[in-house]
C-alpha cells in the first residue's frame, strides 16, 4: 500500500500524532489498496485551533470576497473534473460516467452556488410596528462538516460551501471507507491559495475522530449525513452542549404508481431510481406501490427491463452499477436478502453481475422482491443497496398509509398524470421531499431535509445559509 491520505491542518498535509492509520479498501476486489490517516482527538484539538485562528479574518471578508474565493475552488475543480472522476470512480467502485456526468458537475455547482449566495444572503429589516429592528446574519465561528461514503466529493462540498459562504472556518472529516477526493480537494485548495486554517480536513473512523469534533467545545455547529443510529448519537451529543445540529439520516423512500400510469414507459425511471450508486443513495427509491389490478403489467415490465442492470468494476463499459462500499455494507444487504426469503419474500426478477467482476469484489445483482408484508423488516429497515419490493394496493387510502408505514420520511416519488392526485399525495405523505413524474431533479436553492427518523433540519439554499449563521436582532429606537 503506498498511497496515503493525510490530514490536512493549518494549510499543511501530516500524519496523525500518533502516526496511526486505516486500510482503505478497493470494493472491486476486497483489497487493501491504501492507507488513511487515523486521526487521534489531539489532532481534532489542532485542527479546531488553526480554524479558531483563521476565522476572525474570515469572517471580516466581504461576502462577495469569500465567494470569490469559492468561485475559485469551482474553477480548479472544473478544470480537473476528469482526473477528480477518475479517482472518484477508483475509490469507490462507481460507474466511471456517473462520476464524471453527474457526481463531480454536481460538486462544481455546490460550489458555485454558494459563491453566488455569500453575496445575495442578506439581513433583514422590520419598522413601523417597534422602533426599526435589524436582523443580522452572522458567522458561528469554527463548524464541523461529517460527510457520508456514498457520495464522497458530491456531499463533501454540499456542507463546506455554504459554512465557507457564511462566514465560518470549517473541520471536514470524510468517510475513512472513502478518503480520496476529499484530499484531493484540500490540495486544490492550497494550491487556489485559500488562506491557512480555513478549510482543515480530519480523516480517520467515526467513533474517535468524528466523536472528537462533535464533542469540541470550540465548535459550533455540526452538519451530519449518514445513519440514524449515528445521527442519535451526534444529536444527543449536540443537544447536552445546546449546539446547533443539521442531521441527514436514512431513508425508506417509496414510489407511488398511479391507476393512470403505464408501466412498460416507466419502468426504466423506476429501476434508475432504485438502483443508481447500486442503491447507495439515501434518496433511493426501495419499495415500489402500484395499483393491485395492475400488478402483473408492473411485474412483467419491471422483470424485462432489470436485464439491463448489470453490477460490475469501472473498466467494464456494460457495467451500470458498481459494487457495495465495503464488506459490512456487502454483508448488510445479503442478510436483508436472506431475511426477505424468511419473511415470505420471493425473488422475481433481478439483474445479473458481469463475467469481469472479481468473485472478491463487493458485487450485488439488483433485485425485485415480491411478497413482503408492509411490516417486514426489508420493507421497513433502510438496506441501501440495490433491492427493490414491490407492494400492490387497492386504493389511495391504502397507498399512502404503505408509504407511510415506515419511521423514516426523508422522500417519495408519485407517478400520475392526474395533477389532483398528485396534489392529494404530496399532501399525505409524510416526508421532507416529494416528486411527481420524475426522480433526483434538484434545485439548489430547495430545502433538503427529512422527516422523524429521516434526519433534522434543513439543507440547501437559505435553508443551510441559516443555518451556518446566527441571527442577532438590533432594535433602534425612533
Amino acid at each position: 500500500m503506498t498511497t496515503r491520505y493525510r490530514l490536512h491542518i493549518d494549510g499543511e498535509d501530516r500524519d496523525a500524532h500518533d502516526g496511526g492509520v486505516l486500510p482503505v479498501f478497493d470494493p472491486c476486489r476486497g483489497l487493501a489498496v491504501a492507507e488513511v490517516a487515523a486521526a487521534t482527538p489531539g489532532d481534532v484539538e489542532d485542527a479546531v485551533a488553526a480554524a479558531h485562528r483563521a476565522f476572525p479574518a474570515w469572517a471580516a471578508l466581504r461576502p462577495s470576497e469569500r465567494g470569490r474565493w469559492l468561485q475559485r475552488l469551482a474553477d480548479a475543480l472544473e478544470a480537473e473534473a476528469a482526473a477528480f472522476a477518475a479517482l472518484e470512480s477508483a475509490d469507490t467502485g462507481k460507474p466511471l460516467a456517473l462520476c464524471r456526468e453527474i457526481e463531480i458537475p454536481r460538486a462544481v455547482a455546490n460550489l458555485r452556488f454558494f459563491a453566488a449566495a455569500a453575496s445575495t444572503f442578506a439581513s433583514e429589516a422590520h419598522h413601523g410596528e417597534a422602533g426599526l429592528n435589524l436582523t443580522l446574519r452572522l458567522p458561528l465561528g469554527v463548524v464541523a462538516t461529517i460527510s457520508p461514503w456514498n457520495l464522497p466529493l458530491y456531499l463533501f462540498t454540499w456542507k463546506l460551501a455554504p459554512a465557507l459562504a457564511a462566514g465560518n472556518t470549517v473541520v471536514a472529516k470524510p468517510s475513512e471507507i472513502t478518503p480520496a477526493s476529499a484530499s484531493a480537494f484540500v490540495q486544490l485548495a492550497r494550491r487556489i491559495g485559500l488562506p491557512r486554517g480555513v478549510l482543515n480536513l480530519v480523516q480517520g473512523a467515526g467513533p474517535v475522530a468524528g466523536e472528537a469534533l462533535v464533542r469540541h467545545p470550540g465548535v459550533k455547529a455540526v452538519s451530519f449525513t449518514g445513519s440514524t443510529a449515528v445521527g442519535r448519537r451526534i444529536g444527543a451529543l449536540c443537544g447536552e452542549q445546546l449546539k446547533k445540529c443539521s442531521l441527514e439520516l436514512g431513508g425508506k423512500n417509496a414510489l407511488l404508481a398511479g391507476e393512470d400510469v403505464d408501466a412498460a414507459p416507466v419502468a426504466e425511471l423506476v429501476l434508475r431510481s432504485a438502483f443508481q450508486n447500486a442503491g447507495q443513495i439515501c434518496l433511493c427509491n426501495s419499495r415500489l406501490l402500484v395499483p393491485r389490478g395492475r400488478l402483473e403489467e408492473w411485474r412483467f415490465a419491471l422483470a424485462t427491463a432489470i436485464g439491463d442492470w448489470v453490477a460490475g468494476p469501472p473498466s467494464d463499459a456494460s457495467a451500470r452499477l458498481g459494487p457495495l462500499a465495503s464488506q459490512a455494507q456487502f454483508d448488510k444487504v445479503r442478510g436483508y436478502l436472506a431475511l426477505a426469503r424468511a419473511e415470505g419474500g420471493r425473488v422475481v426478477a433481478e439483474g445479473r453481475i458481469a463475467a469481469s467482476a472479481d468473485p472478491a469484489g463487493w458485487f450485488v445483482a439488483p433485485v425485485l422482491l415480491e411478497g413482503l408484508g408492509a411490516a417486514s423488516r426489508c420493507a421497513s429497515e433502510e438496506i441501501f443497496g440495490p433491492v427493490l419490493s414491490l407492494h400492490p394496493y387497492d386504493d389511495e387510502a391504502e397507498a399512502v398509509a404503505l408509504a407511510n408505514a415506515t419511521p423514516y420520511g426523508l422522500a417519495a416519488t408519485v407517478l400520475t398524470h392526474d395533477l389532483g392526485r398528485a396534489q392529494r399525495l404530496a399532501a399525505a405523505l409524510d416526508v421532507g421531499l416529494v416528486w411527481v413524474n420524475t426522480w433526483m431533479q434538484r434545485d439548489l436553492r430547495t430545502p433538503f431535509g427529512g422527516a422523524r427518523q429521516s434526519g433534522l433540519g434543513r439543507e440547501g439554499g437559505w435553508e443551510a445559509m441559516r443555518f451556518f449563521t446566527e441571527a442577532r436582532n438590533v432594535c433602534l429606537g425612533t
